[in-house]
């Protein structure tokens, strides 16, 4: 082969390249991870409680874009926070719908106008939060509301866009936003036709600096602020709620301890949609204080909730390990006696509901005398909204853990070995 032809063969390999990356940009499906991929099913709205930088903002251009170019909606809503926001960061920014958008689509944007307009018809318009009012009269078929959280007229603005979706069969609405404590939010959470996605900011991590998710690691992680803007819960005490914030205290040197145990609210089943299994590590001092040292919950299998248990009463050089056996006594001392047999444990029976069983436990806090380890977000988001019309299980593995610690004089110390 000539040096020309060598020449002309590496040019179409970089063209080749070139248009497999371009491609590869602007398709979606093959990016998306399933938290940013369009929910099945019939639901009104879609609300998405994110970190910084889990990628909300292109999941909601996103989703404008699928809506638009695939005729599922005609004229769709954009309403961020301030105008310049929505033009800034919706529209024009790096994740906007501008961006994202393959040039072939042809989408174009009217700044004067308001408006971005699609080759098949289909229209988005732009507003602000901060003036509710000018979505009276409009009416679309699709919304997408960015940082609703944020918003000074979160609710006016919030009603007003209900009015507005009278066209299409279905109107739909997607949310994203960094959670914060507000009433609308709350009210969101409660409906039965919103879908609900939560998620943090390492999720994205293949799309950020090394030094972004350090900073957010050394700074953030273990604090009320890192709850919220990185791992992306909303934590605020209900109106019936047994907790609050002021007796949630955290302290990261924790005294030489006389007991720990590891409490276990185990789910018996291991589904997509299964309930999780709490697993608390607790102790106390002998000061009569006690230590939220870690909690280990999450969605597992048998097997697997039950050597993360054993895995933490060795790493804490734990006493015991509590057992919730009211759904699956059997399982749980099946598990420990052939894999763990030299594990102590102690099997709890719950004779009360949760939250009678949470109450002294409450009482504990409020006096001042249980401390967290640092901000374990997903386990106080469940103790600031816990109320008789909830069952949380990292709260009730919480409620085992302390009273085992607190309210048990002589325990019956129970061996596995049988």
């Amino acid at each position: 082969m000539s040096k020309y032809h060598e020449r002309l063969l590496l040019l179409l390999q970089k063209e080749l390249k070139a248009r497999k990356a371009e491609t590869e940009q602007y398709c979606w499906d093959t990016k998306a991870r399933a938290s940013q991929k369009i929910p099945e099913g019939d639901w009104k709205i879609w609300l998405i409680l994110a970190g910084r930088g889990f990628g909300k903002t292109r999941t909601g251009a996103e989703t404008v874009r699928t809506w638009a170019t695939g005729g599922i909606a005609r004229r769709i809503c954009l309403i961020g926070h301030h105008m310049d926001d929505v033009r800034r960061v919706m529209v024009e920014g790096e994740s906007g719908i501008l961006s994202i958008s393959h040039p072939q689509e042809g989408v174009r944007y009217e700044p004067s106008k308001r408006t971005l307009i699609w080759p098949n018809g289909a229209m988005a318009l732009t507003y602000s939060g901060e003036s509710p009012r000018q979505l009276r009269g409009p009416q679309f078929d699709a919304a997408w509301v960015d940082e609703l959280a944020k918003f000074s007229h979160a609710q006016e603005t919030w009603d007003q866009l209900m009015l507005c979706l009278r066209l299409g069969s279905f109107p739909r609405v997607i949310v994203t936003t960094t959670p914060k404590p507000h009433p609308l939010l709350t009210h969101l959470l409660k409906r039965s036709d919103v879908v609900v996605t939560r998620g943090n900011s390492f999720e994205n991590q293949d799309n950020l600096p090394d030094s972004y998710l350090e900073e957010l690691k050394k700074t953030y992680l273990g604090t009320r602020l890192g709850a919220q803007e990185v791992e992306g819960m909303i934590l605020e005490h209900g109106q019936n709620a047994l907790w609050n914030l002021k007796m949630l205290q955290h302290q990261k040197d924790i005294p030489p301890l006389k007991r720990i145990v590891v409490a276990i609210d185990p789910a018996v089943t291991h589904k997509e949609k299964s309930n999780e299994t709490g697993i608390i590590v607790a102790g106390c001092d002998e000061q009569g204080k006690g230590y939220i040292l870690e909690d280990l919950s999450g969605v597992f299998s048998p097997i697997e909730w039950v050597e993360r248990a054993v895995e933490a009463y060795h790493h804490f050089k734990a006493d015991r390990i509590i057992a919730e056996v009211n759904n699956g006594g059997d399982l749980v001392e099946h598990l420990l006696h052939t894999r763990f047999p030299m594990v102590p444990y102690r099997a709890v029976y719950a004779t009360r509901g949760k939250m009678m069983r949470a109450e002294p436990i409450a009482a504990l806090y409020e006096q001042g005398r249980i401390i967290h380890q640092k901000c374990f977000s997903a386990l106080e988001e469940q103790l600031l909204s816990a109320s008789h019309r909830t069952s949380p299980d990292r709260l009730d593995a919480l409620v085992w853990a302390l009273t085992e610690l607190f309210f048990t004089s002589s325990p019956c110390l129970k061996i596995s070995m049988l």
